[in-house]
């Protein structure tokens, strides 16, 4: 049974052509997919995961997506640590959010969201010198702090009248010829949960422990 079960899980998590090498010459996300397949031979009804995708390419990382999600329909209860929020708003049914060692927040996916309140409008700018004067814009048409990513020439705030602040964004910048390079209107994300708990984003902390 053992020797058929590993063959299924080999396949399942496409190992199957390194299958006869020595897991030594394994790159880290197929270790990573080796490890998962490893704990899933004898069938258990519960799993915990650790970070289980870190190292694996996009195509690997939804091909773990699937086989959790496959457990938990079999009836596992999965215990899953991640620093990607995104994971964890797919696959999560409860989510307990931790910063610095803390329970700070706890829930469904769509339970956290609420928290943050209504939808948030992005602006992305073609000069980065601008986002002082998009941030302070955005600040008066939002209903909450603006959010400056720097590196990312965004700015980020919560609105509560989304299609109109989409319109009064776009507007005002290009009064004041400023570029914008992209907007956005979405509901807001996990990540927005953490950072609007925190003050910083899961995969800030994630680098400060490097």
């Amino acid at each position: 049974y053992s020797a058929k079960r590993a063959r299924e899980l080999i396949d399942r998590f496409g190992l199957g052509e390194a299958g006869d090498r020595q897991s030594k010459t394994y790159s880290g996300g197929m270790r990573r997919r080796l490890d998962l397949a490893g704990a899933l031979v004898a069938k258990p009804t519960v799993v915990v995961l650790d970070e289980p995708t870190t190292g694996l390419d996009p195509r690997g990382r939804i091909d773990t997506w699937n086989v959790i999600g496959e457990l938990v329909s079999d009836g596992t209860t999965v215990l899953l640590t991640t620093q990607y929020l995104e994971e964890a708003d797919q696959l999560a049914d409860t989510i307990v959010v931790i910063d610095h060692g803390k329970v700070i927040a706890r829930g469904t996916a769509d339970e956290l969201k609420k928290q943050t309140g209504g939808e948030r409008l992005e602006l992305v700018v073609a000069d980065v010198a601008e986002l002082p004067v998009v941030a302070k814009t955005l600040g008066e048409i939002g209903s909450g702090e603006p959010t400056v990513e720097r590196s990312a020439r965004r700015v980020s705030v919560p609105v509560d009248a989304g299609a109109k602040a989409l319109m009064e964004a776009l507007r005002r910048p290009d009064s004041e010829s400023i570029v914008v390079l992209d907007v956005s209107l979405h509901r807001p994300s996990l990540d927005d949960v953490f950072l609007s708990l925190t003050g910083h984003h899961a995969e800030d902390e994630k680098s400060e422990k490097k």
